[in-house]
């Protein structure tokens, strides 16, 4: 039976594993032998509880070359550039520390989400590649900001790929969403959520979702009052760092902290893994937090989902029938979230600078869009009218079942 590697994004949250984590368990059902590679604190976690080994890369380098920092990420060429590959050294450190990864355990397939060294490894290698991705990271995509026309500077690490893509015998690309373009490429979502052009060689999977199946909601949770609203805001990493400040949901937590307290609603507070800022404590007393809960469970238990605009967190709503107030911390998140208020599952509440130039939550808007969502009854029947959509895509078994497929045919 093929082994396989899955890859991901060097990012210390759940947004990815959470997406590749099911896909490996069905592949794991038939017989394959699996493997992760995704060395961060908090994936790693999830995939250990998930039964997985996940092996360690032996990296190099550490980026020292990066753009200006922004919320505004144009496209994933810019995207690219934000997380560490202007940086020459890093690329190739990367895709050395990955051939090596791959050929130890004898990876038959690589199954990568966002690791562009890890992408040209498996070229390098000859290994197929499967790719789990969503559309906005597809080069014929719109881009991550869509709705507006892009300024002529974008930074971008094209240039510096193409070097290193050189040394390997391996053709340039105009742009790096073209080397996570896999030879089978699985877009998460549909084509509501995800729009493509039709001439896009994909294959939709739907929303895919992770809760170990003997996962349950805490005592606490079981017993929340059903008199008052459940609120479940969820912010992911409050901050992943000097270099990535851009995705912070730091200002999310502190918004909804403001917006909600002394409501009349129960929220409940999770961060997926991650530790309370200390700056935030003590909590209202209406809120109850918890760094993480079984996300299907909780869910299907709130009434309303508050978060930041993260793939995943966009299509949790849906599929569990549940709206959404959606404060997206950066472009890829405004992109998720601009999409879900045009399908009526979610209202948006956009950060904005403020006269010091510090990024923040409007609160006060915020407060009036979560009452309104918890009081139109329009948004949850339109979340489950989606959410019924999306589940004839086949979610993690049919993506299984499509690679195992195509595995076949090579």
């Amino acid at each position: 039976m093929p082994r396989f590697l899955f890859t991901s994004l060097f990012s210390n949250d759940l947004g990815l594993v959470t997406r590749t984590v099911p896909i490996a368990s069905e592949l794991a059902s038939l017989g394959h032998e699996i493997a992760f590679c995704s060395p961060a604190q908090t994936p790693a976690r999830l995939i250990e509880e998930a039964g997985f080994h996940n092996l360690q890369p032996n990296l190099r380098f550490i980026p020292t070359i990066w753009p200006p920092n922004t919320t505004e990420v144009w496209n994933v060429d810019h995207f690219s550039a934000l997380t560490g590959n202007l940086d020459e050294n890093w690329v190739r450190g990367n895709c050395e520390a990955f051939m090596e990864l791959a050929a130890g355990f004898g990876a038959d397939v690589i199954v990568d989400s966002w690791n562009l060294s890890a992408c040209i490894a498996a070229r390098v290698l000859g290994r197929p590649l499967v790719s789990v991705i969503q559309a906005d990271m597809h080069p014929q995509s719109r881009g991550l900001i869509w709705w507006k026309e892009p300024p002529p500077d974008v930074p971008t690490p094209v240039p510096v790929i193409n070097k290193v893509l050189a040394e390997y015998g391996l053709a340039p690309i105009g742009s790096t969403g073209e080397l996570h373009v896999g030879d089978l490429t699985l877009v998460v979502g549909t084509p509501e959520t995800d729009p493509l052009p039709e001439t896009a060689d994909v294959t939709y999977i739907g929303p895919i979702l992770w809760q170990t199946p003997q996962a349950e909601l805490p005592d606490w949770a079981n017993a929340l009052s059903r008199r008052k609203p459940v609120v479940w805001v969820y912010t992911g990493n409050p901050s992943y760092g000097a270099h990535i400040s851009w995705a912070d949901s730091i200002l999310v937590l502190h918004a909804c902290i403001e917006a909600l307290a002394d409501q009349k609603v129960q929220v409940v507070l999770t961060t997926g893994h991650h530790a309370l800022p200390e700056n935030v404590t003590p909590l209202p007393a209406n809120f109850h937090y918890e760094a993480y809960v079984p996300g299907l469970a909780m869910a299907e238990r709130a009434d309303l989902l508050v978060h930041h605009g993260g793939q995943g967190a966009c299509l949790i709503g849906p599929y569990t029938g549940t709206a959404a107030v959606i404060i997206p911390t950066y472009s890829e998140r405004e992109s998720n979230a601009r999409r879900m208020a045009a399908l009526g599952v979610a209202e948006l509440v956009l950060p904005a600078e403020d006269a010091s130039g510090e990024r923040r939550v409007p609160v006060e808007e915020l407060r009036v869009k979560v009452k309104k969502v918890l009081s139109d009854p329009s948004f949850a029947l339109n979340a489950r009218q989606l959410g019924e959509k999306m589940r004839a895509y086949g979610g993690a078994a049919g993506a299984a079942r499509r690679i195992d497929e195509f595995l076949r045919r090579v």
